[in-house]
């Protein structure tokens, strides 16, 4: 049922979907309070704190969830064409250098249309985490499906995926800003504050001689797509090195990062961060 009525969503045009989702945010603001504490609290963090600021935060984070129908369900033409990317050559130099591509994309904008704009020059495996309700996870399988975009769990046989993905030569894409499971990230600064971070594309990195890159999507006037913007990662894929290279994009674009994210939650039994006093409560 979920999957019909994003199917019957995606026909309208993006700028419905995108006011909509700009209007659920707005409330989502006002009745829930978790929401409106942890973005108000994230932003705070980076000093980018101000109460329109917040207001548009909530609003994009709305845009973000109901034109994913449209990424998703709607007509790849109509999708693609929505779709304008910076840095073709930054992609297409690492794919040349034939051991793979490894794609960082915070979730700024749209990183859905990041992965769709990846797969246009090439295939791509991308690494998600299911979500627990059944109905829901069906339906995200089934919309991630696109050509040239291969979805793998974040589970052990979901990173054996991403490494046969790059000694075939290919790109994954991985979010680096979702708190990993334990043992799988260390604590890194992030916004000044210790983060529980993936080393994930290190270890990639370093297995496969993959080169690292960063992307984000940013969100246009509504109706008018996205501009997805792709440059080499600086450093060396270090848990440090990626939050600096996020910590970079996000004030690029600030109301279009996704601030409500408990991003200085603790990992399952990995212990508190080294600056215990310092952490954001949960």
């Amino acid at each position: 049922m979920l999957v019909w009525i994003a199917r019957m969503l995606a026909h309208l045009p993006l700028a419905w979907l995108q006011g909509a989702g700009a209007s659920a945010g707005r409330i989502a603001l006002r009745v829930s309070s978790g929401f409106r504490r942890k973005s108000s609290e994230n932003l705070e963090l980076a000093g980018l704190f101000d109460t329109g600021r917040l207001r548009r935060t909530a609003e994009q984070t709305g845009r973000g969830v109901t034109e994913t129908l449209f990424i998703w369900f709607a007509e790849p033409s109509r999708v693609e064409a929505l779709i304008r990317i910076e840095g073709q050559s930054v992609l297409d130099a690492a794919r040349a250098g034939g051991r793979g591509v490894v794609i960082l994309t915070p979730h700024i904008g749209s990183f859905e249309a990041a992965a769709r704009g990846a797969a246009l020059s090439g295939p791509i495996t991308v690494l998600y985490k299911p979500p627990r309700i059944k109905a829901v996870r069906h339906l995200v399988e089934t919309g991630r499906k696109a050509p040239g975009l291969v979805p793998v769990p974040a589970s052990g046989a979901g990173v054996r995926g991403l490494l046969r993905a790059l000694r075939r030569r290919e790109c994954v894409g991985i979010l680096p800003d979702q708190v990993p499971t334990d043992g799988d990230g260390v604590w890194a600064p992030f916004f000044g504050r210790p983060a529980y971070t993936m080393t994930l594309p290190q270890r990639l990195a370093r297995l496969t001689g993959a080169p690292v890159l960063i992307a984000h999507s940013e969100r246009l006037a509504p109706g008018k797509g996205w501009v997805v913007r792709i440059e080499p990662l600086e450093g060396d894929a270090s848990p440090e090195a990626v939050n600096r290279a996020m910590e970079a994009l996000i004030r690029r674009v600030p109301d279009q990062y996704f601030w409500g994210y408990n991003r200085y939650k603790d990992a399952p039994r990995s212990g508190a961060p080294p600056a215990a006093a310092d952490r954001v409560p949960s």
